[in-house]
């Protein structure tokens, strides 16, 4: 039944444009993790509703959800970080082509060592974490301070393909290890009495996390 949802609800999506077509493809192709269609659009409408000014996002690979919040978000800048340099020389490459180099900027390092970079061009009211699953707690608690007042905080890949509500079998013990390193950075939002935090079970799992006053 859940397939049978997940199929009729991106049929319901609207049609991309060719270039993100393409950068769907080319992810596709060389196995590089983008966001799943129903788990974009959901951060993309979350994001309509909020209207942010700046995004950090930790995590450019080809910069494709870089570009679709510049897309659907009028008058937004968005700083992305990218530790790996194909990948940010491609991101490159697919900002020039779409004509958003004014509108995004991407700091070329590891984002645990970049924030004293990032800060000089915060605050942000949105940040988006898409990286290293196994630094998640470290990631939110190196850029949270940049935050801006009632802004918010979007984790990606927080079921980690179910991974995280499953027990342990010892078949995968690399796969096993990240679930739960996210299943414990899951309790650590919910535990955050800085921050309310809701985990909506789509594409990948995205968590929400708005700062309270």
């Amino acid at each position: 039944m859940k397939d049978a949802i997940d199929q009729y609800l991106e049929g319901l999506l609207p049609e991309r444009s060719e270039l993100f077509q393409q950068l769907e493809q080319f992810a596709k192709e060389n196995k590089i993790p983008i966001m799943e269609p129903m788990g974009i659009e959901t951060l993309l409408q979350l994001l309509r509703i909020q209207g942010p000014k700046r995004i950090l996002e930790i995590g450019t690979a080809i910069g494709y959800s870089a570009l679709r919040m510049v897309d659907a978000i009028d008058d937004v800048h968005v700083v992305t970080l990218e530790m790996d340099e194909t990948r940010a020389k491609q991101a490159e490459d697919n900002i020039v082509q779409a004509g958003m180099a004014n509108r995004i900027t991407i700091i070329k390092g590891n984002a645990l060592e970049l924030f004293g970079e990032v800060k000089d061009l915060g605050p942000f009211d949105a940040i988006f974490i898409d990286a290293a699953k196994g630094q998640y707690t470290r990631f939110f608690e190196i850029y949270e301070p940049l935050l801006t007042n009632n802004g918010c905080i979007y984790s990606d890949n927080v079921l980690f393909k179910g991974l995280v509500a499953l027990e342990p079998t010892g078949e995968n013990k690399r796969l096993e290890n990240i679930a739960k390193k996210i299943r414990g950075y899951n309790q650590w939002l919910m535990n955050n009495q800085s921050y309310r935090t809701v985990i909506i079970p789509t594409g990948d799992g995205l968590a929400i996390s708005r700062k309270i006053k």
